[in-house]
């Protein structure tokens, strides 16, 4: 049975997409820590992000890097965390969230709740800036 990531990019499931190529797809998390909170992952189902093969996951970090410019160009932010924890979705992803202080990367916390529109208008902001790049 597919992810729900790989659903995402089949466009089985709706998704705030911000950036896409061939290879990978970027959308924002719908239980983001922060706004902007961004998903990368390669449109290639495999669980574990080290069990894809090396021009996969050197392009994914390629990909995931462009895609964290247009983040912090478009979402007020001192820094773009990374995370990469694979633990809640069976498919590699990388998480980029912005920051203002470390204590924002704590998937812990309660997540934000956002509104459609909100969400909207954060995707077109950051793939404008990655379209932009």
């Amino acid at each position: 049975m597919a992810s729900i990531f790989s659903r995402i990019v089949a466009g089985e499931i709706p998704s705030w997409k911000v950036a896409e190529d061939d290879r990978y797809y970027a959308f924002l998390d719908i239980n983001p820590l922060m706004e902007g909170h961004t998903l990368v992952i390669p449109k290639k189902e495999v669980d574990y992000i080290f069990d894809l093969d090396e021009e996969t996951y050197a392009g994914l970090w390629q990909f995931a890097a462009k895609v964290a410019r247009a983040v912090k160009a478009a979402v007020p932010c001192k820094r773009v965390g990374v995370a990469v924890l694979g633990m809640e979705v069976p498919h590699a992803h990388i998480h980029l969230v912005p920051l203002q202080t470390e204590g924002d990367m704590d998937f812990r916390k309660e997540k934000k709740q956002l509104k459609p529109e909100q969400f909207a208008a954060i995707a077109a902001s950051i793939a404008a800036a990655f379209q932009a790049q």
